[in-house]
């Protein structure tokens, strides 16, 4: 077996997961936590499911705590990471997965919700991102998240899959700003994940059309895609940085 997954691989470790009170970052959260770390629940709003994340992590042996934060407000990210500090004395791992979808044709975007994307995908990742190289430890790793919807070209995705081009060009672009203290940056892009937020508002017609687009004929798991999110934190992916994983089964 390969060392870097044992149940303890991630032993004493302290990791953030932003956006972890559901879906993909919830099961990154448990994971993280049943190797060994220290995990942060961050939530913007559902305390209640974050709180049975936690209570998940617990249940098997892990330790974890729920957090709010609301990741565009720059206090909140400062609060974030100082009330993860306080309670765990350091910080190794931020993981990037707090975001919005929201998928509507060009004429029918507005304003606000053109900010308010942008707000969390781009302006919340970088922000994050600085509150890291603040305060992570030597040698720690950034995780964030992008789409391969960028890759594709897809009617209603325009300004989210913007939001993703950015979070995937920050990756690129401070990777040798974190490189001397050993921290690595990099990220994930899943393809179509079966995860209440994806399935919502979609007819089955939709959904077979996503599915026959990747190599294997069905929607992605959420433990597809924290098995790459495992192996960026972990020692074996050292000489990665600056890199986006495409983790979709083929889609693009």
């Amino acid at each position: 077996m390969n060392p870097s997954f044992t149940s303890s691989s991630f032993a004493g470790k302290t990791v953030i997961v932003t956006g972890s009170s559901r879906g993909i970052g919830s099961a990154i959260a448990e994971d993280f936590g049943s190797r060994g770390a220290n995990v942060v629940v961050n939530y913007s709003g559902n305390r209640a499911k974050a709180e049975e994340v936690v209570q998940r992590i617990e249940q098997h042996g892990g330790r974890a705590i729920a957090i709010q934060a609301d990741i565009s407000v720059i206090a909140d990210i400062d609060s974030l990471f100082a009330q993860t500090t306080e309670a765990f004395g350091g910080i190794d791992i931020l993981v990037n997965n707090a975001g919005l979808m929201h998928t509507v044709p060009l004429l029918q975007v507005t304003e606000e919700d053109f900010d308010r994307q942008f707000a969390v995908n781009v302006k919340g990742t970088f922000f994050a991102c600085q509150a890291a190289a603040r305060h992570l430890n030597e040698g720690g790793r950034i995780i964030n998240f992008s789409t391969s919807v960028v890759g594709a070209m897809f009617p209603g995705y325009s300004v989210y899959a913007g939001t993703k081009g950015a979070v995937e060009q920050f990756t690129r672009q401070l990777a040798k700003e974190l490189g001397p203290k050993g921290i690595t940056i990099n990220a994930v892009a899943p393809g179509p994940i079966n995860t209440e937020l994806f399935m919502e508002g979609k007819s089955e017609q939709q959904i077979a059309g996503i599915v026959g687009m990747n190599s294997f004929g069905r929607l992605g798991e959420t433990n597809d895609i924290t098995g790459a999110v495992l192996f960026l934190a972990s020692e074996e992916a050292r000489w990665m940085t600056g890199q986006t994983m495409r983790v979709n089964g083929g889609f693009v």
